[in-house]
């Protein structure tokens, strides 16, 4: 009789532990942080719900705008928007005038698929801005996320003061 208590209770307790330890590795691998630097736009946001992608760079950090604004250059986004992103061909990344949303997820995809294929995925446009041509994928070009979070951070800072502060990150949701 005690050989089977002390074997049920050995059994429940190797049942305890394994479960504690799966529960544990489970909890531990969606809690572990993306290394952005290694990660590529486009994985990012195939692997990330619609709406979940955020900048961790604010464009207040003098740093982190310098490194953006270099590779906002280096990668020929001033081709199209302009040096300072005040426009060109393209719709300027300064005013209020957002065309799918200001928020970093919208951003940071529009960027990645291009405009093509934002609307395939089910974004419509929101703003109104002269285009020449389509916003072309960039997700294959830009070599991580960390990059291109810079080159936000760098768009965001060059957000005209003359335009309205209310939307410097899109339209809030209760306006949409």
């Amino acid at each position: 009789m005690l050989r089977r208590v002390l074997g049920a209770c050995g059994i429940a307790m190797f049942a305890a532990a394994t479960m504690y330890t799966l529960e544990t590795a489970i909890a531990a691998e969606q809690a572990k942080p993306v290394d952005y630097s290694t990660t590529k736009p486009a994985d990012l946001v195939s692997s990330t719900p619609k709406g979940k992608i955020q900048n961790p760079y604010k464009d207040t950090q003098a740093d982190v705008v310098a490194q953006g604004e270099h590779l906002y250059l280096s990668y020929g986004c001033n081709g199209c928007h302009g040096g300072g992103g005040g426009g060109g061909m393209c719709p300027p990344l300064t005013n209020d005038t957002w065309v799918y949303g200001g928020d970093d997820d919208t951003l940071f995809r529009l960027v990645t698929l291009g405009s093509d294929e934002l609307q395939k995925a089910g974004y419509v446009r929101k703003g109104r801005e002269p285009v020449v041509e389509p916003m072309p994928p960039f997700g294959a070009i830009v070599k991580s996320s960390d990059d291109l979070f810079k080159m936000l951070a760098f768009v965001r800072s060059r957000y005209s003061e003359n335009a309205d502060q209310h939307y410097k990150f899109g339209t809030p949701p209760e306006e949409q």
